[in-house]
């Protein structure tokens, strides 16, 4: 393939990843708890030192040049989204440092994360996330069960009290700096790291009746969205460029060997 088309398609199809991810973060601008994503990409090597075929003979120009760029892991942006009141007493918001724990029912022994605090109890009595039903762990990594009469409250440390006896402490936990959170969909996030089994308290405080809203920028995301999509109709044309000096190129090379 041409050189400079090469490096002009890798821009096109990162700029679709960012329109992607930006056009996600923009979906879920009315999603409790949302945090958005952060599309990343890095500079390519030189095909020649890429792919490693150092014996190939080396070219200065194309080489300063680069390959490109390519798509790299999405990081969080961890933001805090605005806080809210509800008419639900179970609903809790996170302001500052932490995640609520919930039980994944996937058939995976790792626990997921959340910001999503609008909890509900489900049929058997258990506080759960209202939005799918996963259910909320206490500090030992119980589910928690409340009766359904009774006075509830929940202080800034997340503990339950149901008409004055407290009832359970909802598990609330941060992450060492090192540790990776991924985002699963749906509110979630799983733990990745070299530490990814060590939880800390968290450092903020637990607001009952209180919902946390997307962290979304609506407008800075349609912005980016703009951004991106003019990004891949530049790339788009300088793939047109190179495709016609390529035709003239191949016409003329064609007149003169006949």
């Amino acid at each position: 393939m041409n050189y400079g088309m090469q490096i002009s398609a890798s821009g096109a199809l990162a700029a679709l990843y960012r329109q992607d991810v930006h056009s996600n973060n923009l979906a879920n601008a009315s999603t409790a708890g949302f945090k958005p994503v952060v599309p990343t990409v890095r500079q390519r090597d030189d095909v020649r030192t890429e792919d490693g075929v150092h014996f190939l003979p080396s070219n200065a120009l194309l080489e300063r040049l680069g390959g490109g760029v390519q798509m790299a892991p999405n990081h969080v942006r961890f933001e805090q989204g605005a806080i809210t009141p509800s008419n639900n007493p179970l609903d809790v918001a996170i302001r500052g440092e932490g995640f609520l724990v919930v039980r994944a029912n996937r058939g995976e022994a790792q626990d997921r994360m959340t910001r999503d605090g609008r909890l509900t109890l489900d049929r058997e009595g258990r506080l759960v996330r209202a939005s799918d039903g996963l259910p909320v762990l206490d500090t030992a990594g119980r589910t928690i069960t409340l009766p359904r009469d009774g006075h509830v409250t929940i202080d800034e440390r997340g503990t339950i009290r149901v008409s004055g006896q407290e009832a359970a402490t909802l598990q609330f936990v941060a992450f060492d700096p090192g540790v990776e959170l991924r985002p699963e969909g749906d509110g979630l996030f799983s733990v990745h790291g070299p530490n990814q089994a060590r939880r800390l308290a968290g450092n903020g405080t637990i607001l009952q009746g209180m919902v946390e809203q997307s962290a979304v920028d609506e407008f800075d995301a349609m912005m980016k969205i703009a951004e991106a999509g003019r990004a891949f109709g530049a790339n788009l044309t300088l793939i047109g460029y190179h495709d016609r000096v390529l035709e003239q190129a191949i016409g003329t090379l064609g007149r003169v060997m006949a």
